[in-house]
């Protein structure tokens, strides 16, 4: 697993090694955060990553914020209540260079803390579980999300969008289904 492209292209990610099955981790594969930042930065939803603030939700090796900050992100916020994940997360981090930009929450991300508006959202919970839905809703109400924001959810099925979002696109690659949402709230 590497950085895609931006200031950090080419830099290999930790390992997940065993990874922690029992918080399911899932790393997003490089092929796929290759397509998601290329229909990010194409030009379909305007910037939504140059200076802005990141969340990433079930970050698991946080690949999808370290990518978005390599890219030009002010700022990436990470939740995982995993301990393999939140080692890799802080590993990570560190290999970047990007502490100073980064904060990585340890909580269930049903029960978020108060936190900063942030207009681009990563939301990869494990699949098939209903917990995509109840974790935008709780980061939502906890003040994460700033209007407009732009959420991407990957999920093994394309993704209803909950009241309060719209849906402006969806994708397929594979398994997995990549559903763009916009906080009209």
């Amino acid at each position: 697993m590497r950085i895609v492209a931006g200031a950090h292209r080419g830099t290999q990610l930790a390992d997940v090694g065993t990874g922690d099955a029992a918080a399911h981790l899932r790393p997003t594969t490089d092929r796929i955060r290759e397509s998601l930042f290329n229909v990010l930065q194409g030009g379909r939803f305007g910037d939504p990553i140059n200076g802005v603030h990141a969340l990433d939700l079930f970050a698991g090796t946080g690949a999808l914020g370290l990518e978005a900050l390599s890219r030009g992100a002010a700022h990436a916020t990470f939740v995982d209540n995993g301990r393999v994940a939140q080692k890799l997360i802080r590993d990570n981090i560190a290999k970047l260079r990007r502490q100073a930009e980064t904060r990585l929450i340890s909580a269930d991300v049903a029960q978020l803390p108060e936190g900063t508006p942030c207009g681009l959202v990563f939301l990869d919970p494990p699949y098939g579980q209903g917990l995509g839905g109840k974790a935008l809703a709780a980061a939502n109400a906890a003040g994460w999300i700033a209007p407009g924001a732009l959420i991407v959810w990957e999920e093994s099925s394309a993704q209803i969008a909950p009241p309060g979002f719209l849906t402006r696109d969806q994708r397929r690659y594979g398994d997995s289904w990549i559903t763009f949402l916009e906080a009209n709230t």
